[in-house]
Formats: structure tokens, sequence, C-alpha cells
């Protein structure tokens, strides 16, 4: 149910608030909307601009949380969680409406690509892809890699990096491809050979990677395709290549959680965000999710891939052995 903000402050610690739509006397008179949200920075600021210009300026609280923790609290709380509206990883969403029931019906004239549901508007999507220093490569004397496989090759020993699956879901679009093409035999060997050359390098942190080319701490890594892109138009010697296993994708939605017949207001904001800040979401995260959206030729990957049934946290977990597995 919806909370006045005297209510929040007083369930909420201040460190876990990120972004407090707080609009001075507006916000203390009237009752707000609790976004609970995985997203990151950049798509907070893009959800907070798009609603105080559609004028729902403190009429809304959006609190940040990392992925495992907010999946943890939708699967456990359920209907009981205190946010209003969430917006999370997809398959995190899917599992709770099957197990817990817990989103209503937002349909929309929203035309998602892949079908979609009735309880979630996807709001943007995220690839992988290898990304290359292409400076270290040179002074290395190591070949530019087409495929995950060619990080295994003993030359990368230590000068590769990719996201834990265990704590990231950008190191669940890795296994994905290596899984989908090597098949499970072939494909935990590949992954064993990958993990023994990345060392010390396989990051908590879906962008941890990244952060390591770009400081030529390493040579190669596995991450998301928009940060080589952002990163290559920075001046900087990156590069991105398509793994020819697969482009694999991610997408987040927004649903709005059942209070029992009190959530017109949710539904007005969950849908502004599907739709009015879907454009400036899209500039951030270039990746086509609704009929009639164009992206650049530069954010069309050359092998993009999709897993062949839908994503949940059982599968999530499942791959999360295989890659424990792939550890010993």
């Amino acid at each position: 149910m919806k909370k006045s903000t005297g209510m929040m402050l007083g369930t909420v610690s201040a460190a876990a608030i990120v972004l407090a739509a707080c609009g001075g006397a507006e916000a203390n008179s009237e009752e707000q909307i609790i976004i609970y949200s995985n997203a990151d920075d950049e798509a907070i600021e893009v959800m907070e601009s798009t609603l105080d210009d559609k004028g729902y300026k403190g009429k809304y609280l959006i609190q940040s949380f990392g992925t495992s923790e907010l999946g943890g609290k939708m699967m456990a709380e359920g209907t009981d969680i205190e946010a209003d509206v969430v917006t999370m990883a997809s398959y995190f969403i899917e599992s709770a409406q099957t197990t817990k029931s817990m989103f209503v019906d937002i349909s929309s004239d929203l035309k998602p690509l892949d079908g979609g549901v009735t309880y979630a508007l996807p709001i943007l999507g995220n690839v992988g892809s290898i990304f290359i220093n292409t400076e270290v490569l040179q002074q290395k004397g190591l070949p530019v890699p087409q495929t995950i496989k060619d990080l295994t090759d003993p030359a990368y020993k230590d000068l590769v990096s990719f996201p834990n699956i265990m704590d990231s879901s950008t190191g669940w679009l890795l296994v994905q491809a290596i899984i989908k093409d090597y098949g499970e035999q072939e494909g935990q060997k590949v992954l064993a050979d990958l993990i023994s050359n990345a060392g010390p390098h396989i990051e908590s942190s879906g962008s941890g990677p990244i952060k390591k080319v770009k400081t030529g701490e390493v040579a190669a890594g596995f991450g998301l395709r928009i940060q080589a892109i952002d990163a290559k138009n920075e001046g900087l010697p990156i590069d991105y290549i398509d793994p020819t296993e697969g482009n694999f994708t991610l997408t987040e939605s927004v649903a709005v959680v059942d209070k029992e017949g009190d959530e017109a207001l949710a539904k007005e904001i969950a849908k502004v965000i599907a739709t009015e800040a879907r454009g400036g979401l899209l500039e951030q995260y270039p990746v086509a999710l609704y009929e009639g959206e164009q992206v650049k030729d530069e954010h069309v990957p050359a092998y993009l891939k999709k897993w062949d049934s839908t994503l949940t946290v059982d599968l999530l977990e499942k791959h999360q052995a295989f890659f424990k597995e792939a550890q010993r």
C-alpha cells in the first residue's frame, strides 16, 4: 500500500535511500508511491526526471537495491513487500509472479517484441559482448579474440576478466552463450579454462571487467556491449567484438504490486516509466524492446540470441550450479 513520507522515513534507513523525489511541503502533504529498483544510477536518473516532468514530483520515492537483494525480498515477501512498484530483472518478476502471484495487470497498447505479459512492461535491455584493450593486445602480442573460447587460450592467462554469475546477472549472459553453443559437457571445459585464465579477475560487479580493460590491467573482458561502445566513443583504446557464441540479452521490467485494489497511482507511475521514460532509457540501453523502435547500426550486435525458454530464477540457479562445477 502507499506510504506517507513520514511512515517511509520511519521504516527505511537513510543509507538505503538512493533517490528520494521529495518536493518539500508537497511531499509531506501527499502519500507517495514506493518504487523498489535494481536499476543503475543512470536508469534511475532517467525515471526520476521523466516522472518529475510529467507532474509526479513528490508523489514517489525510489529505493535502490542489488538484483539479488531485491530478488530475495520479492521471493520472500510477495505482496507483503513495502514497494508499490518494482523495476527489476524480468526473470525475477516472472518467477515472483509464478510463485507469489504478487503483481496486478498493467496491460497497455505497447507491443513488446517478445510478446510480453500482462503484469509487467519491459523498460530496458542489456546485451553481452567481448571487449578488448587494443593497446594491451598489441603490447602482449595477443591475437584479437573472435569467440569466448578464444579467451581460454593460455596466452590470455591472467589477462581476461568477466563477471561472476553468482553475483552479477551480466555473468549470466556469458554462461548462457557457453552452454547454448557448446552444450553442457564441452561447455563445462570451456568455462573451466576461462575461469583458470581469469584467475583473480572474476568480478562481482557487472562493470568490473570494463574497468579493468580500460585501465589495461587485463587485455580482454566480457560484459555489457554498451559499456565498450561508450568507452570507444570516448576515445579510449577499447573495441568490442561480438562473439560467435552469441550476444545474449537480459531485460528489466516494471510491475505493480497487488495492494488489494489500491494501485491506481502506482499503475500511472509504472506506465509513465514504461512509456515516457522509454526514450531516455533506450538512449542509455540501446536495445529495441517494442515494435517500431530503432537503434543505431553500431548498437545492433552481430549474433543477437536469446535463451530458448523463459528465463527464471530456477534456470539461473541451474546455471550457477554449472558455474560452480566448472570452478572445481
